[in-house]
């Protein structure tokens, strides 16, 4: 009987703990320094895309984001970028702010990005297995459909994004 009681605790303690990443806040904070919930923006479909500055296809993916921006502008669409690079200056992927902001200025990132640095917060709770990748969340913040990854650099990813963002406008 005591190893049921301790098993159903632990159990419990597994769900709850479950619940709280679930509803952990998505708030990232931009190379500017302003904090931003990406899933907190009532009303606007929000469009991320994660990549990282050490990557060659994230300049692709920046392409796509831009034409994207350009567009949907003015109309109740959010666009960011989410940078991975570690913010560990022991890691053999680290990139300072300083480092980030020279990469969107060099690649014309026309969006605000934002920094999770390893992706610690947003690439396991949006379901993503590699980067570059990008996730719609619809009007209510829950995502649109499964991560849109494996940039092909001779397809055009802006039409099914397109397609997602039109669909839940």
């Amino acid at each position: 009987m005591k190893n049921i009681k301790s098993l159903f605790l632990i159990f419990s303690f597994v769900i709850a703990l479950s619940f709280a990443v679930s509803a952990q806040d998505k708030t990232l904070i931009s190379l500017d320094g302003e904090k931003i919930n990406i899933e907190a923006q009532k009303d606007k479909v929000v469009v991320l895309a994660f990549g990282a500055s050490w990557l060659p296809l994230s300049k692709n993916q920046i392409d796509t984001m831009n034409k994207l921006a350009k567009k949907y502008a003015g109309k109740n669409v959010s666009f960011y970028f989410i940078a991975t690079d570690s913010s560990n200056a022991k890691s053999k992927n680290y990139a300072s702010d300083d480092d980030l902001k020279k990469f969107a200025t060099k690649s014309k990132l026309t969006v605000a990005t934002l920094r999770d640095s390893e992706g610690i917060l947003t690439l396991k709770s949006y379901k993503i297995d590699q980067i570059p990748s990008f996730v719609v969340l619809n009007k209510n913040g829950v995502i649109a459909t499964s991560p849109i990854g494996g940039i092909d650099p001779l397809s055009d990813v802006s039409i099914p994004i397109s397609e997602l963002i039109d669909k839940n406008l």
